[in-house]
């Protein structure tokens, strides 16, 4: 039997419509990291000795820093051929991310990003996963969807909600909510976006994988 597929997202919720579109196909591995640099490089690690893949994706939903990008937008980055000619019949569209440590949060923090990085998006997790690729000289692609746009301001600042274990509270999110209530509509709005640009991944990855 040939290597499979490892398919990777930071959270479940991003995994979920894949998962439905695939099912239980023996030759793709989903593997849920976790958020930010410290869950990412463990899961990444453990998971490229234990599956040996032939292929890596490091998937998820990305904040858009070039304005013209859209909720549902799939972006791609690799220096695979082949990957790119099979993502870009499938309907994504090239670009550059860059890998930061922290949410970015409003349009003003976006913006200077997109000055400082030129990149097109920006997420927290895949360069650790093309680096442990690179390491080990396994073909890897980055594949995202736009969850936020350029110049939206998130409801509220994830950051400081994150547990020691770069997790996110779900007591500090409730408190947060609490204090706030007025921004009820504009996370619902959030996750309703998150959810189509996790969809949208998906129907991606299917095409190619």
């Amino acid at each position: 039997m040939s290597a499979p597929v490892l398919v990777c997202f930071a959270l479940e919720g991003e995994a979920k419509p894949f998962r439905k579109l695939i099912r239980d196909r023996a030759d793709v591995r989903v593997l849920v990291t976790g958020m930010a640099r410290r869950n990412t490089e463990r899961a990444i690690q453990t998971a490229l000795k234990t599956i040996q893949p032939s292929h890596v994706f490091t998937c998820g939903v990305a904040g858009a820093l070039d304005p013209s990008l859209r909720i549902g937008d799939v972006l791609f980055e690799t220096r695979a051929k082949g990957i790119t000619e099979r993502l870009s019949a499938a309907g994504a569209k090239p670009g550059t991310f860059t890998c930061e440590d922290r949410v970015a949060i409003t349009r003003a923090e976006k913006a200077a990003l997109r000055e400082q990085t030129k990149a097109d998006a920006v997420e927290m997790e895949s360069a650790f996963i093309q680096t442990a690729c690179a390491e080990q000289i396994i073909e890897c692609a980055t594949v995202r969807a736009v969850s936020d746009i350029a110049d939206d301001d998130l409801p509220l600042d994830f950051n400081s909600l994150w547990t020691p274990r770069q997790k996110l509270s779900p007591a500090k999110l409730a408190f947060a909510i609490l204090k706030a209530p007025q921004k009820i509509p504009a996370l619902m709005r959030l996750g309703k976006n998150s959810a189509f640009a996790a969809e949208q991944l998906a129907l991606v990855l299917a095409k190619i994988i």
